[in-house]
């Protein structure tokens, strides 16, 4: 991956949603929900607040975290699409 976000931005791969429901229905493309989940791939330096500090992320590579359905904006890198959004965008890391 070739991008290395700023500041308080993180770059998110989407998880793969499920395709069956829980009774065994297969859910098509057309009929199926972004996912809210993804893994974050490489995140900014911090948030500078205003005394000119730097705030360190609390998300780091690697953590599963959730986020809303129209967080973040879709960019195309290395030919795969991620989301590159503000750290106060995720609403909680999956341990």
């Amino acid at each position: 991956m070739n991008i290395r976000p700023l500041h308080d931005r993180v770059v998110v791969r989407r998880m793969a949603e499920e395709r069956t429901s829980p009774g065994g229905i297969v859910i098509p493309d057309s009929a199926a929900e972004k996912p809210i989940q993804g893994e974050v791939i490489a995140v900014g330096n911090g948030k500078v607040l205003d005394n000119g500090d730097r705030r360190p992320l609390d998300v780091k590579v690697g953590d599963r975290i959730l986020f809303g359905k129209y967080s973040g904006t879709e960019v195309k890198v290395s030919g795969e699409e991620v989301l590159v959004m503000r750290e106060e965008d995720i609403m909680g890391v999956i341990e």
